[in-house]
């Protein structure tokens, strides 16, 4: 049984991008995954756990963009550095988004 199968969301790989604030504010990085419950992403720098952070997720193809509001879960400081990031307190309008962004692409 992999991991995967045991999460609570689907996952999808993406090159999606997202800006984000934390204890710097950060342009333009690479989502590596994303799912409901949050999403992982590649960085020069990361944040500690613990850390709230405040993401900017654009979907061109949808014409709609979210602002959500995460916790870092965990972070890798060695190259290639990467973090996770739960959302917290996600609107029903912000699911909706990232719910169509991610059956469009989980076929």
């Amino acid at each position: 049984m992999s991991a995967d199968s045991n999460r609570e969301h689907v996952r999808i790989q993406t090159d999606a991008l997202v800006d984000y604030t934390g204890t710097e504010v950060l342009l333009f990085h690479k989502i590596e995954n994303l799912s409901l419950g949050g999403l992982s992403i590649f960085s020069a720098t990361v944040e500690p756990e613990g850390t709230q952070v405040y993401l900017s997720l654009n979907f061109p193809d949808l014409n709609a963009s979210v602002e959500l509001e995460g916790e870092v879960v965990w972070s890798r400081d060695q190259a290639p550095k990467e973090m996770g990031i739960k959302f917290i307190n996600l609107s029903a309008q912000d699911e909706e988004i990232l719910t169509r962004y991610i059956e469009a692409r989980a076929q």
